[in-house]
């Protein structure tokens, strides 16, 4: 009788486990305004998705450019190079951990860097996203749109 209900148990607690890690998850997904560091103004809007359990972000429009209304990734590598920011993916595998999503990479189409990124609620309505090089990371807010 025992071995049952202690079978019963850990998988109820697993359930709940992997559950919160799914809820986490959706709860970052949906469109993002992105703020320009120095003007304050919306930059862009990105859209995070889930696949697989890890976040996806997409450029899905931009509003404010030096560079003209569909400016292109020139200083970007390989196969995004000189192609439109607007479509591309700046954001991908972002995996739960901690009190937010680890390991994953972000793309700054400004500087055609990628960064090993992280990224954490901060309430309903705002995303903390941030770029590291080694142990020094900068954070950028995003507003949910």
């Amino acid at each position: 009788m025992r071995k049952p209900l202690l079978s019963t148990l850990v998988l109820a607690v697993v359930s709940l486990a992997m559950a919160g890690a799914s809820a986490q998850v959706a709860d970052a997904t949906g469109r993002w305004k992105t703020i320009d560091d120095d003007t304050g103004k919306v930059k862009s809007i990105v859209e995070i998705t889930e696949s697989g359990g890890k976040l996806q972000g997409r450029v899905v429009d931009i509003l404010h450019s030096d560079r003209g209304p569909d400016p292109a990734c020139d200083k970007c590598k390989g196969a995004n190079k000189d192609q439109p920011i607007k479509g591309m993916t700046i954001l991908w595998n972002l995996a739960p951990g901690g009190d937010g999503w680890t390991g994953g990479t972000i793309l700054d189409p400004a500087n055609g860097k990628t960064y090993k990124s992280k990224a954490k609620l901060i309430d309903d309505d705002r995303l903390g996203i941030s770029g590291c090089v080694a142990f020094i990371c900068r954070e950028q807010v995003w507003i949910r749109e």
